[in-house]
């Protein structure tokens, strides 16, 4: 029932001009596309880059929380957001 779109006659005909340009330009594609030539994501390759894992100096709870506005048990407090429009 989800796949079930009802479109009016005019959506049908913009859409219709729409989806030929889309096929023609996917043709386009398959006619310089080549088995040699791979598929590709993007022009150049991409590599992670990551750095080693090193323990370092880390804030205490006292000074994560030394400025903000409100705090309790440890953590900072901010207002509820729950059931409010978005």
């Amino acid at each position: 029932m989800l796949a079930r779109i009802q479109l009016s006659d005019a959506e049908v005909e913009r859409l219709t001009g729409q989806l030929d340009v889309i096929v023609d330009n996917i043709a386009k594609v398959s006619q310089v596309a080549t088995p040699d030539v791979p598929a590709t994501s993007h022009p150049i390759p991409l590599q992670n880059v990551y750095r080693p894992d090193e323990v370092g100096q880390t804030l205490s709870h006292e000074q994560a929380l030394q400025n903000a506005p409100d705090a309790a048990e440890g953590r900072f407090r901010v207002t509820a957001i729950l059931g409010e429009e978005q």
